[in-house]
């Protein structure tokens, strides 16, 4: 390279590349300059192919040698190296094409047991012969590895088929799949997509409290065969449960909405087995339901069972009948509304 062309390179040097932070000559995108005191041709080669800054990089070179070296005016040509055409990439096949039924379960707010519905209720579906997955997407408080009592699981990868599955956790058949198994958010769509589900019956897709991204993205990404809402009786959880299933049916997102559930219906204390004491108001979420011409699937009890099955990595359901009953009755209407759309 001549003392010219090394000066044009010197100032290169200072064009920055906004994505890597990286500036241009040591990162190895000037490839080739070729100059004299009548004309300057520079090469660049992106790492990536259209490069979303080239026409910006390229308008900069230009620019900077004209500033440095006004003899060159008018005469820069700034080429881009072109790549071979990439070799055709075979088509990842979603690993959610064989499951026969998706399941968002989701929840106006926070606190109101979407979570530990969600947890029992696909336990439930397990002990009716189904084969069932979770899929923890609460990016922002997953509990599912709390609840199954798989807290320090670290998921392996597999190559299948030239296709990189992700393992779930897996507890008594039921397998597990959380965005608290990763530090990134951006794992969410991974796990979808890519955990090696192998054809369940029933995935169960444990959403966010609210309404959000994560919602839209879930269900843009597959299709969801029905939404379920959680909810506690008292009208501020009311309200906030109909703007979660006014968003499942608008328009261009379409999922049916099978039903809600009450949570935290009432409590009856073992004392006083025949006494309900309802702490948080009497079948808000009932009502609702009603008025707005939806499936009311059946409420739950405050059950002191439920609670610490949640803390000691254990659903209710697995070691409680009292509890069971409830999600039996739940999961029996959830199957048979799915079960008529197969027909």
């Amino acid at each position: 390279m001549t003392e010219y062309e090394n000066r044009i390179k010197s100032v290169l040097g200072g064009i920055v590349h906004p994505e890597t932070g990286e500036d241009i000559v040591s990162s190895g995108i000037v490839e080739h300059i070729t100059a004299n005191g009548q004309d300057a041709v520079i090469t660049l080669a992106f790492r990536k192919r259209r490069d979303p800054f080239a026409n910006s990089i390229k308008r900069q070179v230009t620019a900077a040698v004209t500033e440095a070296f006004p003899e060159l005016a008018g005469k820069i040509a700034v080429t881009e190296k072109e790549e071979a055409p990439a070799p055709p990439v075979k088509e990842k096949v979603s690993s959610t094409a064989g499951i026969r039924h998706i399941l968002a379960i989701a929840s106006g707010k926070g606190g109101v047991g979407k979570s530990t519905v969600t947890a029992n209720l696909a336990v439930t579906l397990r002990d009716m012969g189904y084969s069932v997955g979770i899929l923890d997407a609460d990016i922002y408080g997953p509990s599912m590895p709390k609840m199954f009592g798989v807290e320090g699981y670290t998921p392996q990868a597999i190559l299948r088929d030239e296709q990189e599955y992700i393992l779930p956790a897996e507890t008594g058949g039921t397998k597990i799949a959380s965005t608290g198994f990763f530090m990134a958010t951006t794992a969410l769509k991974q796990l979808l997509h890519q955990t090696l589900w192998e054809g369940l019956d029933y995935l169960l897709i444990d959403l966010p409290p609210g309404t959000g991204d994560v919602h839209l993205s879930v269900v843009g990404e597959v299709k969801v065969n029905g939404a379920i809402v959680v909810s506690t009786p008292q009208q501020v959880a009311v309200a906030d449960v109909r703007r979660g299933v006014n968003m499942f049916r608008a328009e261009g997102i379409d999922v049916p909405v099978l039903g809600i559930i009450e949570n935290m219906a009432w409590f009856t204390p073992a004392e006083l087995p025949n006494n309900r004491y309802y702490l948080f108001g009497k079948g808000g979420a009932r009502n609702m339901a009603r008025t707005e011409g939806i499936d009311f699937l059946g409420d739950i009890p405050i059950v002191q069972s439920v609670m610490e099955g949640g803390e000691n990595g254990t659903p209710a359901v697995s070691i409680h009948p009292e509890v069971k009953k409830y999600y039996r009755e739940i999961a029996d209407k959830i199957v048979e509304k799915l079960e008529k759309t197969d027909r």
